[in-house]
């Protein structure tokens, strides 16, 4: 599982770095809406690092797919931190393989918290995940979490659950609430405003910073158009 494609950002001075595949099989990824191939070629590890000497930096981000699933990881972490001094982000991750060397910060997404929800959901446990959230905060990694809200499945409850859980941790910590988006071949409804608002107010009861997207099918497929965070331009 690979890293392929190198993004920048010149708002954020920030690049990040995109791994191929994950371990988990979501049935609502929205990866599914770009129907994205197998990368044409991957990235060594001697060409990403070539390349993020060329850029003007303030921080490095690790996505997927699943980034904790790359062996290379590690190496490129350390590159990271200890070679050009920027601040290292796992910028989305599931939770399941993280890790805490050379890595100042991690965005969890958590699918459910009852282990039966979630292993239908992903094919997998949630258990390692949540023990992991808890030793990475505890070790001083900044943390962000989120979830994905599909009424159909889970729906409220599983919010309050998930915003439970890490606020419990820390109320500080910022959570986000992901309106589910529909994709190939998955049975479930986009949230309204209204149970939107009420998973919002839900969330909030338990974490004190609370923020949520609330994307059509159509505008997923393009969010560089309406989140200025996705606007970048690949450099590799």
């Amino acid at each position: 599982m690979p890293f392929h494609t190198i993004t920048y950002s010149d708002q954020y001075r920030r690049a990040t770095v995109h791994n191929w595949g994950c371990n988990f099989r979501c049935r609502g990824c929205t990866y599914k809406l770009k129907q994205n191939p197998r990368p044409e070629r991957f990235l060594s590890v001697d060409a990403i690092r070539d390349c993020l000497r060329t850029l003007d930096l303030d921080a490095v981000h690790f996505m997927g797919g699943e980034p904790t699933t790359n062996p290379q990881l590690p190496e490129l972490l350390a590159f990271c931190k200890r070679g050009l001094g920027v601040i290292t982000r796992l910028g989305h991750t599931n939770g399941s393989g993280l890790i805490t060397e050379d890595l100042d910060a991690a965005n969890v997404s958590f699918k459910a918290v009852d282990d039966y929800l979630h292993r239908e959901y992903t094919g997998c446990s949630v258990l390692p995940s949540l023990d992991n959230f808890c030793r990475v905060y505890d070790a001083g990694l900044a943390m962000k979490a989120s979830t994905v809200f599909i009424p159909d499945f889970g729906g409220l409850e599983q919010v309050r659950k998930v915003a439970a859980f890490v606020g419990g941790i820390d109320r500080g910590i910022p959570f986000h609430v992901l309106g589910y988006i529909p994709v190939p071949d998955a049975p479930w409804r986009r949230p309204t405003d209204d149970e939107m608002a009420r998973a919002v107010a839900t969330a909030r009861q338990y974490v004190g910073t609370v923020t949520f997207s609330h994307f059509t099918t159509e505008q997923a497929k393009d969010l560089s158009q309406r989140d200025e965070r996705f606007a970048v331009r690949q450099v590799l």
